[in-house]
């Protein structure tokens, strides 16, 4: 059989941001540089422009595409379980399915190292927007809950709100609910840094500091917010180390079919400090 050095892209981003998605972005350019450096090229694969009733196995073959990664996509879709179901080399990021080899980011002591700064910084009134209903939204809202019960930091439910990824104008909203709270926060955790944005206009129409009046945290560690004044303190995480991961172990399954299919790779973050969050003592 000859080959194609083909490896395609499932890529559905549910934001609407395409390509100019910072964290998937940065995972998909470390894949291709990696696929390419290995002799690779690699191709997005459309579900929604297959023609003539064939299925997304069926396309993917036809195409020459000898392994794709799954990226961005909604875990019970129907094109992941034609994948699943089909004899297809497969990695996936941010999501695990039996039988597939998923890259995944440590969201869990991620939240947990940024949740442990931000309390070692003497804040015990930390609210939490988190993103929309996900398997990564799950994994870092339990982090953050068994952070606070370690900490002994009581979180009333009014603290925990919800706002979809990058959305800016939701999370100006909830920033807002919180500070027009009786007793609001003294630090807020927001889904993404981009999310954050919108936190940070709200808090300065209000006339509010960042952070002397409040502190905020993101996450993601992506270029734009890095760039405010003050920098945003954060959990940086490793888009080149996904991506290259993902490349690597989707080539290894297709260059080596008794590799095993099955495991999961956790690739560690690491908090940047920013200078979002002040220290508050103990007599505040």
């Amino acid at each position: 059989m000859s080959r194609t050095y083909s490896l395609g892209i499932l890529f559905k981003d549910n934001a609407a941001s395409g390509l100019t998605h910072d964290y998937f972005a940065g995972i998909l350019n470390s894949f291709k540089n990696k696929a390419e450096e290995l002799g690779y090229e690699i191709t997005f694969i459309n579900p929604d422009k297959i023609h003539g009733g064939r299925s997304l196995p069926d396309h993917i073959k036809d195409k020459g595409i000898e392994g794709v990664g799954i990226i961005c996509t909604e875990p019970g879709s129907p094109d992941v379980a034609a994948l699943l179901g089909s004899n297809i080399p497969i990695v996936s990021i941010d999501e695990t399915y039996d039988g597939v080899i998923s890259i995944l980011s440590d969201n869990e002591q991620g939240i947990r190292n940024l949740v442990y700064h931000i309390a070692g910084m003497g804040h015990k009134k930390i609210a939490y927007i988190h993103g929309d209903a996900g398997s990564v939204t799950d994994i870092r809202l339990s982090g953050f809950r068994e952070a606070c019960r370690n900490l002994g930091i009581d979180i009333p439910e009014e603290y925990i709100r919800e706002c979809k990824y990058r959305d800016i104008k939701k999370a100006s909203f909830e920033t807002e609910a919180l500070l027009r709270l009786p007793d609001p926060p003294t630090c807020i955790i927001y889904p993404d840094d981009y999310a954050a944005i919108g936190g940070i206009n709200i808090i300065k129409a209000y006339g509010l500091m960042i952070p002397e009046d409040i502190s905020i945290a993101g996450y993601d560690g992506i270029d734009i917010p890095s760039r405010y004044d003050p920098r945003i303190t954060t959990i940086k995480q490793d888009m080149d180390g996904i991506g290259k991961a993902a490349a690597e172990n989707l080539i290894m399954l297709i260059e080596s079919p008794g590799s095993v299919s099955d495991k999961k790779i956790v690739i560690e973050t690491a908090l940047s400090e920013g200078n979002t969050v002040r220290h508050i003592a103990a007599d505040e």
